[in-house]
């Protein structure tokens, strides 16, 4: 392997777990608010929508995957403050 590819390879990790960090912190911070704030069930929604779109923004072609592990979490969430909808 030339040393600009493991380079190339390394700053690619390095981004790839710089993006992983914001994913993370981003989706403590919308979880908290869901909890925390004096929000209602709509606004609550619209922070999930809100961090869906960060999110995509961050990694686009992993809608599927918010879809399958994000969502049902926030969706608990939600309903365990407002009582299912």
């Amino acid at each position: 392997m030339k040393s600009s590819e493991g380079h190339g390879r390394a700053q690619a990790l390095a981004e790839e777990q710089r993006r992983m960090r914001q994913l993370r912190a981003r989706v403590d911070i919308a979880a908290a608010a869901v909890r925390v704030y004096p929000l209602s069930r709509a606004e609550a929604e619209a922070v999930v929508l809100a961090l869906r779109a960060q999110v995509l923004r961050l990694f686009p072609d992993k809608a599927e995957t918010f879809d399958l592990i994000y969502a049902p979490r926030f969706r608990r969430l939600i309903d365990e403050r407002f009582g299912r909808a």
